[in-house]
């Protein structure tokens, strides 16, 4: 095999909001970091040990705002994608150096109702049937039943 591969395949927990950023002429970039995590457990004590990695996730242009609209902190989801890193320079001149997650597919895997449940805004439950004091027979409204 003469050619090259770089593909990166993640099952994580989204560690903050997705962030967008707009650029002139319309297109977005946005990020947000991943968390996946290593369980085992040590020989010697025992006990179960968890390591979490992370990793930053690049998503540009329409999969951007799909991810901002959608997804929340904790939510999990697939990533597909390549591993890029960045040279940048920081405030003092030095040399610094960032390794993305540049998005190419991806999937939801928090189902809306788990999403909501790990939302903090309170979310609007439906009434619970009260006890009726008046002298009316409660009446059910399943009048169609066969049975």
């Amino acid at each position: 095999m003469s050619g090259t591969l770089n593909k990166v395949m993640l099952i994580g927990h989204l560690g903050d909001e997705v962030k967008l950023h707009y650029f002139e002429g319309g297109n977005c970039v946005g990020r947000f970091p991943l968390a996946t995590n290593e369980t085992y457990t040590n020989k010697q004590t025992n006990e179960r040990v968890t390591n979490t990695e992370w990793h930053n996730i690049v998503v540009r242009n329409k999969a951007a705002e799909i991810c901002e609209k959608y997804l929340t902190k904790g939510d999990r989801i697939y990533v597909e994608g390549r591993i890029k890193t960045r040279k940048w320079q920081d405030d003092k001149g030095m040399d610094r150096y960032s390794t993305e997650i540049q998005c190419t597919d991806f999937t939801f895997l928090t189902t809306k109702s788990e999403s909501q449940q790990n939302s903090p805004t309170p979310q609007p439950q439906k009434p619970q049937p009260t006890a009726n004091s008046s002298s009316e027979p409660m009446v059910d409204d399943n009048d169609d039943l066969p049975f």
